[in-house]
This record gives structure tokens, sequence and C-alpha cells, in this order.
């Protein structure tokens, strides 16, 4: 089912669902939900960045060059936790990126049925921040991320981030 990038994940105050006065009806152009799937294996990690990145500006969405950095840089550390911690029970990972009028949307979906939790900062220890990471890159752009079961067994991970067009 097409949503034109309108799925359930969280949108900001005033849900996005009404047309502005004066605005369009119906999406916008680059309005849409793309899923794609690779393998769990190192090299996944920046062919989805790529991917994700290639798709943005096919689209034509009207992202800021700091939000795009920070959403390549949820999908590195989404994509790489989902590599390096449930590849043995999903050899398989998708990657779906939404996005609406108002917000972009990125998840990693795998079949591991273990829910992470965001670690608190171990300066002893190199790794194991990564969904510290995008929670902070989240709050930072004014987003959510949250973590989810999914009905087969594993888990989505995503975060949203509000849509701040660039000024033309």
């Amino acid at each position: 089912m097409d949503d034109h990038g309108r799925g359930p994940g969280p949108r900001p105050e005033g849900g996005g669902d009404v047309p502005p006065a004066g605005a369009p009806p119906g999406p916008l152009p680059y309005e849409g939900v793309w899923r794609f799937t690779a393998p769990a294996v190192d090299v996944s990690v920046p062919q989805a960045r790529h991917a994700v990145r290639d798709l943005l500006a096919r689209q034509g969405v009207p992202i800021s060059d700091d939000l795009v950095q920070g959403l390549l840089l949820i999908v590195s550390e989404l994509v790489t936790n989902a590599v390096r911690h449930a590849a043995l029970l999903s050899p398989m990972l998708a990657v779906e990126v939404a996005v609406g009028a108002e917000w972009v949307r990125v998840s990693v979906e795998d079949n591991h049925p273990y829910r992470p939790t965001a670690l608190e900062a171990d300066h002893g220890q190199t790794g194991g921040r990564g969904l510290l990471l995008v929670r902070e890159i989240a709050a930072e752009a004014g987003g959510v991320c949250d973590v989810e079961h999914t009905a087969s067994g594993g888990k989505v991970i995503w975060a949203a981030l509000p849509l701040k067009p660039t000024q033309a």
C-alpha cells in the first residue's frame, strides 16, 4: 500500500494531514516511500548511505545539507548495528525511506528479536554508542526515534526528522 510518505510514523505538530490554505491538494512531487534490502555485511553500510543520499537528491527533497548529513549518519549507524549484532539470525536487512511534506523518516529492519537500548557513554569503551548517537542526532534536529517489534518477530529501528526546506 502506497501511503505517499504519510504512514504511521510521527509527524510535526499539526500532523501535516491537512494542506495549509492555498497549498495544492495531494502529495508533493518528492513524497513517497522507498524500501530496499541488502545483505547484513559490512559493504552494505556505505551502499545504504549512498542509496539514501542519491534517493533524496533524485526525488528533489527540499532538505538542508546539515539535515542530509545527520540522516546519513543515522543510516550508517543503524545499518552497522544490524550488520554487527543481527546478521547471525538475520542475513538480510531492509532500509526504508519515507518522505512526507514536512518530515523524512529512515528505518532499518532486521529479523533478530533483540531490542537494543541506547547505552550511556563509557569513555573506556570503543563502540556501543550507535543508538545513543542516533537519538542525539534526531533530538538535535527536532525529531524522534524508536525501536519497534515487527509481526515476524524482528525489529525496526527508525528516526524521523522534520524537513526544514532550504531557502532558494
